[in-house]
């Protein structure tokens, strides 16, 4: 320590004990003294933390971010200078050299209270990587060029690594599977809509293993940031083409939905998401998980841009209009948390107010714990026809709660299989007949985004609370849009974005995102 050059101005004295708690905090940083850490925060709600993922307000936010992240990167400090602003409070920046290269900066507000000086405000920065591997797997300028003209000119795409591109593998977010894959020729049919449009690939984004999961907790990659909840996990299984989408890294994400891998991380980040009518745009050259189940959609910032994508997609798909008649199913919605639940019924309140949902009915659909059971065994199902002989032949290349989920569908015998079958098409005629043409209004998610170091536990619950209200959309084949409306606090955030969710009748794709904008500026 005794080698930095520390500055101080001329005209001013070095405040007491100020260098060496500076110093503590150094050595609690380099050794991830976790305790030592959160001492040296000034206590209270107004303490602040921020750096490039977003800023963390209160002293009990900087606590759980700092529980819940590995290790702080290695570097070196190279100069400190400090600027006493009164007696007891005094500016101090330091600049970095990150192992790894390249100079960064920190700068701390100290005060002193009691003789003991304590950080009230820090800011850092680190030089920023050219490819966050988290949420890339390669990244190009563009990496794939899009038609020179067309309505989606300008746009860039991130490519979940399910889709084929061209003279690329495909790893599905697997390291083991990437190695032996081999270059693709042909771009899926989801891609050549897009390039024939006008957007350009700017890469090929993380997912989930296999795509068996919402979380977006990759046990080989990592997870990819959450910028609108800092130390939240990110949503999956179309997680880094939504954490592409939502750093403003690409404006369009293409991605697929199973369960909910679109609609989940974009309601954890505050995005439009639709997944597709079943079947209305092409799978060729899609890696699958759930045959039954399986859409493509994509993620955007807005929903006009959600809207271009989804033009340039659909077309030839059959389109129905998706008239403003409304459904809730009370029932339904009680699966979502307490301040989610009441964030949508606030919601509602205000649609009724403005005149937006005039014509809406209370319904009953089946019981939520038999349609994710039959959801979930039919999804297992045909997760172990697809990969089951690959996962067999490659002992230990799943992450634990992944590979948990495919011994589970090991486990499913062909009896059970066909009577979840049977159950399914059943399920699918009550609730068509019970929603009939109306628009179904339910939480995207049953929560906001939980921390990333939240235990498997806590990630179990809200999976499956959340499976109960998006599976009803791959039960009845229909489309499902979230749009970013609602939030609820966050122990990071001043905020944390839910969506809201609308579930349209089949192929009324487009319409249902023309009345998710007019809901949303009804809502303001």
């Amino acid at each position: 320590m005794t080698d930095v050059r520390v500055s101080i101005p001329s005209d001013a004295e070095e405040p007491s004990g100020l260098l060496d708690a500076f110093w503590d905090y150094e050595r609690a940083l380099t050794e991830n003294d976790v305790d030592a850490l959160d001492a040296l925060f000034a206590p209270g709600p107004d303490t602040l933390r921020g750096d490039a993922g977003g800023l963390l307000v209160g002293h009990d936010a900087i606590a759980a971010f700092r529980r819940g992240r590995a290790a702080a990167p290695k570097r070196q400090i190279l100069e400190v200078r400090v600027l006493p602003v009164g007696d007891d409070a005094a500016l101090v920046v330091a600049v970095t050299a990150p192992a790894d290269g390249g100079r960064g900066q920190q700068t701390q507000l100290w005060t002193r209270a009691d003789g003991e000086w304590l950080i009230q405000a820090a800011q850092v920065s680190v030089p920023a990587p050219a490819i966050a591997a988290t949420t890339w797997r390669i990244v190009g300028d563009p990496l794939v060029e899009g038609a020179a003209s067309g309505p989606l000119s300008g746009h860039r795409v991130a490519v979940k690594d399910l889709f084929d591109v061209v003279g690329f593998p495909v790893g599905a977010g697997v390291p083991q599977y990437l190695a032996e894959s081999p270059r693709v020729v042909t771009n899926a049919t989801a891609v050549t809509a897009l390039l024939a449009a006008g957007a350009s690939v700017q890469g090929i984004a993380r997912t989930d293993e296999f795509a068996y999961s919402l979380s977006g907790l990759n046990a080989h990659y990592g997870a990819p940031q959450n910028p609108a909840v800092v130390g939240a996990i990110p949503g999956g299984s179309s997680s880094g083409p939504a954490t592409a989408v939502s750093n403003g890294q690409s404006s369009i994400g293409l991605g697929t939905d199973t369960g909910g891998s679109i609609r989940v991380p974009a309601s954890y980040q505050g995005l439009w998401g639709l997944r597709t009518t079943h079947g209305s745009v092409s799978r060729d050259g899609l890696l699958g998980l759930s045959p039954t189940f399986d859409t493509v959609g994509w993620l955007t910032s807005d929903g006009a841009t959600l809207r271009a994508a989804a033009s340039a997609s659909l077309a030839g798909a059959p389109r129905v209009s998706a008239e403003s008649r409304f459904a809730v199913a009370p029932r339904l919605t009680a699966v979502a948390g307490d301040e989610v639940r009441s964030a949508f019924e606030d919601a509602l309140a205000a649609l009724a107010a403005a005149d937006f949902t005039d014509d809406i009915l209370s319904i009953e659909l089946p019981d939520s714990d038999d349609l994710l059971e039959i959801f979930r065994t039919v999804q297992a199902a045909e997760a172990w026809h697809t990969h089951g002989a690959w996962i067999e032949a490659h002992p230990g290349a799943l992450g634990d709660d992944v590979a948990e989920r495919f011994a589970f569908a090991k486990s499913i015998d062909a009896e059970t299989e066909e009577f979840a079958r049977q159950a399914l098409g059943l399920a699918r005629e009550r609730i068509d007949s019970v929603l009939g043409d109306r628009i179904l209004l339910l939480p995207s998610a049953s929560s906001a985004a939980p921390l990333v170091d939240a235990g498997a536990e806590e990630l179990e619950r809200a999976r499956s609370s959340t499976l109960r209200l998006t599976c009803i959309a791959g039960l009845a084949g229909r489309p499902a849009l979230s749009v970013p409306v609602l939030s609820v606090a966050s122990p990071t955030s001043c905020a944390a974005p839910v969506g809201f969710g609308l579930v349209g009748p089949v192929h009324s794709d487009l319409s249902l995102i023309d009345v998710g904008v007019a809901l949303a500026l009804s809502l303001g």
